[in-house]
């Protein structure tokens, strides 16, 4: 597949993906009711699996638009951290304009950190952002699966909130942790592996 089509495919995936995620809560008739799978699962999708394809398809600009890893991750961290409390999470979880603002910031975090760790001029660096990132959303998502009572009481999750809250940790851990620390080990081997210059990656999809 050229790259031209592999960018074409990593775009349309992307974007089915967002419009997939996105249109779940219409369907819902009220914000406050939708469970917290589905939170983690918009989550997810955005930082962890749209975000690294928009990066891949759209090369140029995510060249422009180059952090240092580090602060990549740790600007990611903050937005993540900071809406997973609990009036920021029910302020985005019952009105649509706090929501539309914190899906925002979770895809622009979600790009910055996949765009200047693959588009760093060290692999290394990026492995170290990627890395980072997996181990902060590990620790979350362990928090969210080991608390011992609802973190979110305030908001009608359903019957079983804390097995609801307990799944979407677990979704967290599975797919946030793990897409992020596949990234970063990737780009370990490539730059341990002598291909320092096979960096930035963007531009690179066969």
């Amino acid at each position: 597949m050229s790259g031209r089509r592999g960018r074409v495919t990593c775009l349309t995936i992307a974007l089915l993906l967002l419009c997939l995620v996105w249109a779940a809560p219409l369907l819902m008739p009220s914000a406050g009711r939708w469970p917290f799978t589905l939170h983690m699962v918009r989550h997810m999708v955005l930082v962890a699996v749209a975000a690294p394809l928009l990066v891949l398809a759209l090369p140029r600009l995510s060249g422009g638009l180059i952090l240092s890893p580090l602060i990549a991750a740790v600007l990611e961290f903050f937005v993540v951290w900071g809406w997973h409390f609990g009036t920021p999470h029910q302020l985005a979880q019952t009105s649509w304009p706090w929501f539309v603002l914190e899906q925002a910031s979770f895809l622009v975090v979600g790009y910055g950190v996949w765009a200047s760790s693959l588009n760093a001029a060290s692999g290394l660096a990026g492995a170290g952002g990627l890395l980072l990132t997996s181990m902060h959303m590990t620790l979350l998502g362990a928090l969210l699966t080991l608390a011992p009572r609802p973190l979110y009481a305030a908001i009608c999750y359903g019957t079983e909130p804390l097995a609801d809250q307990q799944l979407g940790g677990m979704l967290m851990l599975a797919v946030g942790g793990v897409a992020y620390l596949v990234g970063g080990v990737a780009l370990v081997r490539r730059s341990l592996g002598g291909s320092e210059d096979a960096v930035p990656m963007t531009g690179d999809i066969s």
